[in-house]
């Protein structure tokens, strides 16, 4: 479990990347791909949505990530029209996009030890 301050460094980081270089959406993964139609969420909304990650938010990492350059992920939870959403995401690359790995319905409850 990361400290408070660590989770406001990644999000500043985070966000702040996304300002520049934007974040890709792995869309390509089932779940995630479903995802906007079973929110009933817009592309726009759901970008908003991830941008809006407050440190209260956060539910676990950072963990290694293997596949996605080597960042460390982060997992983050947000109701969503009544709906527990699940969402992990990386900084990705150097000079890159960030990362949004998973947006989609959580399936199990969350925990959330910053609240």
């Amino acid at each position: 479990m990361a400290l408070k301050g660590e989770v406001e460094v990644f999000l500043t980081s985070f966000k702040q990347k996304i300002e520049v270089f934007g974040i890709l959406f792995r869309d390509d993964r089932p779940k995630n791909r479903t995802a906007l139609i079973d929110l009933e969420l817009s592309r726009f909304e759901r970008l908003e949505i991830v941008k809006s990650i407050k440190v209260e938010d956060y539910s676990e990492g950072p963990l290694t990530d293997e596949l996605n350059l080597g960042s460390e992920m982060w997992v983050f939870g947000k109701d969503v029209n009544g709906d527990e959403v699940y969402i992990k995401v990386t900084l990705g690359g150097f000079n890159g996009r960030t990362i949004c790995i998973s947006f989609h319905k959580a399936e199990h409850p969350m925990n959330y030890p910053l609240k």
